[in-house]
């Protein structure tokens, strides 16, 4: 791995710290700075992770937004926020972005409480228009003067939210301006000199100017003024049909400017310059290249979306462990091993196909495999649809963008008890995504749910035989397992069902019962194993369930026991252990002392898996702590 060069070796950079610094730089200059902020955001996603092909190609754009606006009194709302690393580097926290995504250091997502820069907390996508329409409203009501920009990608332009804002702002005609970063679609051949050119004189004062005066002039012309106005905005509009990328955006109320290169800030500025004393919505439409400066990136993106830490002279990823599948691996290959013999199975994702893994499924069932682009309730209703006509669909999802569906997974699916399995990816802690991206509301909204169970493995090998499971019992199911890797267990060739409803003992003891599902039930065994040795028997019990309930297993421990632990990677409210409470409660057992471990009333900050799970005491040692507590009560 190259070192990472320190702020003072940058000539531009080591005098950047906030925006008003930028606007005193000439071209050659901000050229200059835009190359050292690339190296700058290379090196640190090489030493700790993050997203690195998103941001590498929105520095000019950046550049040009800052310069040109007065931020933050002027708002800059970014969409998802993995392409604001340029953002947060010259908005005060150049010195501080070695620590990003690390515990205690600044999130790699636009934070409020981090800086006055950040508007709008973000993590999820397509909610830039609608934040931004907020802000705009805001404005207005107060009498402030200000701009507000929101910045959105052209994948969460699939977003449904997105085109609810587009609708609502093009309506309300209030000053609003929307940048478009467009990095795959195929308008940008209309990237070019002439492009640019048209751009920056189109949207000049004289030409708006020019433009109103004509309008002016027309409509003073006595009988005939009104009628020629409306043939020129007829002829207008089949012309942009015909040539204009953006007639779309023209239609619902937008003033259209683009195609722009996004790398080049000259244009960029001169263009931003003029769209700044516009008025009424506007939209920008610019065209960058994911992964620019890096040519791994450039060549390769989605593997440099979201990538662990990586060699920059090689992109080599720095693996561990690397004879250890990982869940999302062994869900993907079970799931194309179970579809050779079942033609019923199709696999839909929301734009994550390389993220569930189901890039072999795609590859030998293309007919079966359905990208909807980000778009999670459409994809559990598609899902839906698919279900009534006798297919069974697997619906891969990560569980914090599951979230989005709850509606469809509630209304579409389950009350019409639709054979649907939601295979939830990233269940329990994520790490250091961070409070966007943690998964750990799954088992608590899910079990409120009428009709759907509710299942999570404890090892790798039990994921396949649940996968199985869940595409034959013929009912919504969820499926929620951990990123990461396995616990490195031999995985079973033949794929059998496991009973609905049942969980197991996976070791006997006498002093204290632990009840564990999904991703802690390994740690639950651990901490027995070590309690062994200073006498404690400690019986574990695989749950397996969150709903339903393996009841008589539950009932039977109780009556054995005088205390009990339930450990799970999700929210204590409404979770696992609070099932087995209402359990308890439902049948008058008050002869045992029980205590839930799991996740607070409170959202999960950025870290690293291992240092989330230690401190909400569900690691190995936070239950070993938790069991002598209760044992010496």
């Amino acid at each position: 791995m190259v070192k990472q060069p320190d702020i003072v070796d940058y000539s531009v950079l080591k005098h950047v710290n906030f925006p008003t610094d930028i606007r005193s730089l000439n071209s050659a200059e901000l050229n200059t700075l835009a190359q050292e902020i690339r190296e700058l955001i290379i090196h640190t996603v090489a030493s700790c992770g993050g997203h690195l092909a998103a941001s590498l190609g929105t520095v000019e754009l950046t550049l040009a937004l800052h310069y040109v606006f007065n931020t933050s009194r002027d708002k800059i709302i970014w969409d998802v926020g993995h392409q604001a690393y340029a953002h947060k580097i010259i908005t005060g926290r150049k010195n501080d972005f070695k620590g990003l995504r690390k515990q205690n250091g600044i999130s790699g997502f636009p934070r409020r409480e981090e800086s006055p820069y950040d508007v709008f907390n973000v993590g999820h996508s397509g909610t830039s228009i609608s934040a931004a329409a907020g802000l705009t409203e805001a404005a207005c009501l107060k009498g402030d003067k200000h701009k507000i920009i929101a910045v959105i990608g052209d994948g969460s332009m699939t977003s449904g939210m997105a085109f609810e804002g587009l609708n609502w702002v093009g309506d309300r005609k209030k000053n609003m301006i929307i940048i478009l970063n467009d990095n795959e679609m195929s308008i940008s051949s209309n990237v070019g000199a002439m492009s640019s050119y048209l751009n920056r004189v189109m949207t000049g004062h004289k030409i708006t100017t020019l433009k109103a005066d004509i309008k002016r002039f027309l409509n003073s012309i006595p009988g005939i003024g009104g009628d020629m106005i409306k043939f020129a905005q007829k002829i207008e509009e089949i012309l942009k049909t015909m040539m204009v990328p953006g007639a779309l955006f023209e239609e619902m109320g937008f003033t259209y400017v683009g195609p722009l290169e996004g790398h080049r800030l000259d244009y960029l500025i001169k263009t931003f310059e003029n769209i700044r004393e516009m008025t009424g919505p506007v939209l920008v439409h610019v065209i960058t290249q994911k992964g620019k400066g890096y040519s791994f990136a450039e060549q390769n993106p989605p593997s440099y979306h979201g990538v662990a830490p990586f060699n920059v002279e090689t992109g080599q990823v720095i693996a561990s462990s690397p004879d250890i599948p990982t869940y999302t691996r062994v869900f993907g290959e079970a799931l194309v091993k179970l579809a050779r013999n079942n033609s019923r199975i199709v696999a839909i994702t929301a734009a994550m196909c390389e993220g569930t893994g189901l890039n072999p499924f795609s590859r030998e069932f293309p007919n079966r495999f359905y990208d909807v682009g980000i778009a999670e309730q459409h994809a559990v209703t598609f899902a839906a649809g698919l279900a009534t006509e006798g297919f069974i669909p697997v619906v891969a999802i990560y569980s914090t963008f599951l979230q989005r569906a709850y509606d469809q997974i509630v209304h579409d699916v389950c009350l019409q008890k639709l054979p649907v399995v939601f295979a939830i990816d990233r269940g329990g802690l994520v790490g250091e995504d961070g409070a966007t991206h943690q998964g750990l509301l799954d088992y608590s909204y899910l079990r409120s749910i009428p009709n759907i169970v509710v299942m999570a493995p404890g090892n790798e090998n039990e994921l396949q035989h649940m996968l199985k499971t869940a595409i034959d019992c013929g009912r919504p199911v969820s499926l929620r397992y951990p990123r990461g890797k396995g616990i490195g267990v031999p995985l079973d060739a033949e794929l059998k069902n496991i009973e609905i409803g049942k969980g197991a003992v996976v070791r006997n003891g006498t002093d204290l019962a632990i009840l564990a599902v999904g991703s802690t039930v390994n740690p639950a065994l651990a901490a027995a194993d070590r309690l062994a040795a200073d006498g404690l028997r400690i019986k574990v019990i695989n749950a397996r369930f969150v709903k339903p309930l393996d009841d008589d297993l539950i009932l039977k421990t109780a009556a054995e026991m005088s205390a009990m632990i339930t450990v799970e990677e999700n929210m204590l409210h409404g979770g696992f252990g609070s099932a087995v409470l209402e359990l308890l409660a439902e049948k008058n057992i008050t002869g045992i002392r029980m205590k839930r471990l799991g996740i607070p009333d409170e959202f999960v900050k950025h870290a690293t898996q291992a240092e989330q799970r230690s401190r909400y005491g569900i690691d190995a040692e936070g239950i070993i702590r938790a069991i002598r507590e209760m044992l010496a009560g």
